[in-house]
């Protein structure tokens, strides 16, 4: 986690933030298991492997407080959280055979609703429910989904320095041979273009050829690309902690006019949904404005996901711009803006930045050409 914390008052604000949003959400208590909510207000990342319960529990009357397994407590005690003086994080560990969930249920409110990380394991929340039936839970994405979604100062730094790389690795690619050459071997560029421009992790680098392309979340395969493909490429992972996550779709020689017009479709229904965003702005409204682009052109079939979907220390979490969420868009949301035609059998076209928003509208954290580039 080297140079992907923040310091120490930052975790204690964020704890006071999220302990006040669960009272007005009317949630009693917050359990945060390892994954993105944890890290987010503790600094902490406890080792992916371990069955062991970990869990940070914050309620309005008490410090925070983390149930750690006692072998792992040294580490947990150098998170930055622990070091924000006497109001930081408290410890309750326990050795093996102790029940850590007796543990867990003293520092919880007798009834009440709670909420609990969407990455908590089911193992865990089965142990909890059978210590404290009385106890109701909810999902954290349901019950806080603005908990991370609003980004800081700092948070949007590390997001432009991912676009930022993002971009630099797609500028490189589009050097890259392409013809006869496996969608992995080019999948493979780009994850090595990410690492080379700073992404300690690379969570998908994805390259969608001819027929592929019509696969909004394909594999890369042994296909051999082609003069005449069209190729879609989604790619993006973490640097120092927060992500990146841009599409763009070239062609291999010079491409056709329906090749052409559709990608002008998508273009449109990009720009059109970038230049919707300001603050006070329905999330269903981006989506809305992007999919009447691509209906009026013919093309509403094959717009089969959302507009969009949160970013920050993960690459997908809320807001989604999505059909039905009225969620308003406010100031430090960071999220993408990728609509796409897909062609079943023949090829695809996507186009994706991510996006901020700002006071006066929308900023864009990824600036390379969204026009079909020709590739060799």
């Amino acid at each position: 986690m080297a140079g992907t914390e923040f310091g120490p008052e930052v975790y204690r604000q964020r704890c006071e933030r999220a302990t006040v949003a669960a009272r007005e959400a009317g949630l009693a208590a917050l359990v945060l298991t390892p994954g993105p909510d944890l890290a987010y207000l503790s600094g902490y990342t406890p080792p992916a492997d371990t069955e062991r319960l970990t869990a940070l529990v914050l309620t309005a009357d008490a410090a925070p407080t983390l149930v750690v397994p006692a072998l792992e407590r040294p580490a947990a005690e150098l998170a930055p959280a622990a070091r924000s003086g006497p109001d930081g994080l408290s410890f309750v560990d326990f050795t093996d055979g102790v029940d850590p969930y007796r543990l867990l249920a003293d520092l919880l409110p007798a009834a009440g609703r709670l909420g609990v990380s969407d990455s908590a394991w089911a193992l865990h929340l089965l142990g909890l429910q059978r210590t404290v039936p009385e106890l109701r839970w909810a999902g954290l994405s349901e019950a806080l989904p603005m908990l991370r979604a609003v980004k800081e100062p700092a948070e949007l730094a590390r997001l432009a320095a991912a676009g930022a790389a993002a971009d630099a690795t797609y500028e490189q690619i589009l050097g890259v041979r392409f013809a006869g050459r496996r969608e992995r071997d080019v999948a493979a560029d780009l994850a090595a273009g990410l690492r080379a421009h700073g992404h300690e992790q690379v969570d998908f680098t994805i390259v969608g050829s001819g027929p592929n392309g019509a696969s909004p979340h394909h594999e890369p395969t042994d296909r051999v690309i082609a003069e005449g493909d069209t190729v879609v490429l989604d790619f993006g992972g973490l640097r120092d902690g927060y992500g990146s996550d841009t599409t763009r779709t070239v062609h291999v020689g010079e491409p056709g006019a329906e090749v052409r017009e559709v990608h002008e479709v998508v273009r449109a229904a990009q720009q059109a949904a970038f230049d919707a965003v300001a603050p006070g702005v329905p999330c269903e409204y981006l989506d809305e404005v992007a999919r009447r682009v691509i209906a009026e052109a013919g093309y509403a079939e094959h717009f089969i996901h959302r507009t969009g979907h949160g970013i920050g220390t993960t690459t997908h979490e809320p807001p989604y711009l999505v059909t039905g969420e009225k969620q308003p868009l406010v100031p430090g949301m960071c999220f993408s803006i990728e609509p796409g035609i897909y062609l079943p059998g023949r090829f695809g076209v996507r186009i994706e930045d991510i996006v901020t928003v700002t006071e006066s509208g929308g900023r864009r954290f990824n600036d390379t050409s969204r026009a079909l580039q020709v590739v060799r």
